[in-house]
């Protein structure tokens, strides 16, 4: 067995990532569907192990100090970013597409814990195979995990992961037809063949052309980007350390949270404040890349060391359970995203991109809506709207929703 020191082990993470990213690249279905690298990388060591498992050997030994810290990080930079002024760039359709995907990640829970119940399991195993993996994906769902291990679900990180790859999937898979339908059944837009007027936009896009950032002058001659970035970094280790006061005195009032609530509500105070004063000049794209990588470097950790000989037993009820998530999702893309969001072409796309992010991740939503408008035309309401809770603030009232559930039902 190969024991590994902290820096070591960050090291090794760092390589099982390069070779996701290399994978992601050769193996062009892990790309169509929006396969994280992270999660390709660090599940490949996890199967190792499996296999190592299974003839009564360990390959490695990690030293996960920074598991913790990246994963805090990352959740922090998430909270920087629900900001108070993105909700009024977008208007009143992100507000109501943002309440619609939180009702919806509810009963997503709900439907999860009934399931769950009926095969004579923790309700919280539904709950995690719910809004906790599928509408937070892999790095909400192994932040989580702990507290539902605690909670009495056994192997809960596995558990985590093997939803959140069922969920990734689906999304890719199943958004596109979807909207799809609706479009037709609709006769909303005929198919076109133009193409290139797809409008590229991710989150961060939208934030950058919506949001002015306040310019900042590195003192003495300094680089202005290495100034800012050095500014950054200062900002979320102050905002993880006055969070890590915060949920401590949650955990003293006995409320059960996952060590980054803290750290987030602080980051989400400080955004505003800065928003309003601009006394700090945050960068939201520089808080994005440091939290990109923080949870580039969570994941395979965190995925290096799954057991995932913990599955056992527990594939046919989980099976069915994310079946009925599918089903759920669909009924609420054909059903309240259509109507609310207007009842045309741009909401249409909008179901497809509801359907992506809500059973996996906002490159799925992405992913979808770009295949949409190839086909039937531009819809620049639906990439603005659908970045925006997709990326920020659905992330910020899911780990709201799912401590409420486990605090009920623990």
């Amino acid at each position: 067995m190969l024991n590994l020191d902290l820096i070591q082990t960050v090291a090794f993470a760092g390589i099982v990532l390069f070779i996701g990213y290399a994978l992601c690249r050769w193996i062009r279905p892990l790309s169509r569907y929006n396969i994280p690298a992270p999660v390709v990388g660090g599940l490949l060591v996890a199967f190792a192990a499996l296999i190592a498992h299974r003839y009564g050997t360990t390959l490695f030994s990690f030293d996960t100090t920074l598991r913790d810290p990246l994963m805090i990080a990352f959740f922090t930079t998430i909270g920087f970013g629900a900001s108070f002024s993105l909700l009024k760039v977008g208007g009143p359709q992100v507000v109501l597409f943002f309440v619609i995907a939180a009702v919806a990640a509810v009963f997503q829970n709900i439907l999860g814990a009934g399931i769950a119940v009926l095969f004579g399991l923790h309700p919280l195993f539904g709950v995690l195979s719910g809004s906790v993996t599928l509408t937070g994906g892999p790095a909400t769902g192994l932040a989580f995990a702990p507290l539902f291990e605690q909670a009495g679900v056994n192997g809960a990180a596995t558990i985590a992961i093997a939803a959140a790859m069922f969920g990734i999937i689906s999304g890719g898979l199943m958004g596109g037809p979807v909207a799809t339908r609706l479009i037709e059944r609709n006769r909303l837009r005929k198919a076109h063949a133009h193409k290139g007027e797809t409008p590229v936009v991710i989150a961060e896009e939208v934030v950058e052309d919506k949001l002015s950032e306040a310019k900042t002058t590195a003192p003495g001659g300094e680089d202005q980007e290495a100034f800012v970035l050095l500014k950054s970094l200062v900002v979320l280790l102050v905002a993880m350390w006055i969070g890590s006061w915060v949920s401590k005195g949650f955990a003293a009032l006995g409320i059960t949270l996952p060590a980054y609530i803290g750290a987030m509500f602080v980051a989400a105070i400080i955004r505003n404040v800065d928003d309003l004063t601009h006394w700090i000049g945050l960068s939201q794209r520089t808080l994005d890349d440091l939290g990109h990588v923080a949870l580039s470097l969570f994941l395979v950790i965190a995925l290096m060391t799954l057991r995932l000989w913990e599955l056992a037993g527990l594939m046919l009820p989980l099976f069915i359970v994310l079946v009925g998530q599918v089903i759920l999702i669909t009924i609420f893309c054909l059903g309240p995203v259509f109507k609310y969001m207007g009842k045309d072409y741009e909401a249409s796309v909008m179901s497809g991109g509801f359907f992506g992010f809500m059973m996996g991740t906002t490159a799925n939503a992405m992913a979808n809506m770009k295949v949409l408008v190839d086909k039937y035309g531009r819809a620049p309401r639906a990439f603005l709207v659908v970045p925006m809770v997709g990326a920020f603030f659905i992330d910020f009232a899911n780990a709201l929703i799912i401590t409420v559930f486990i605090n009920i039902m623990k």
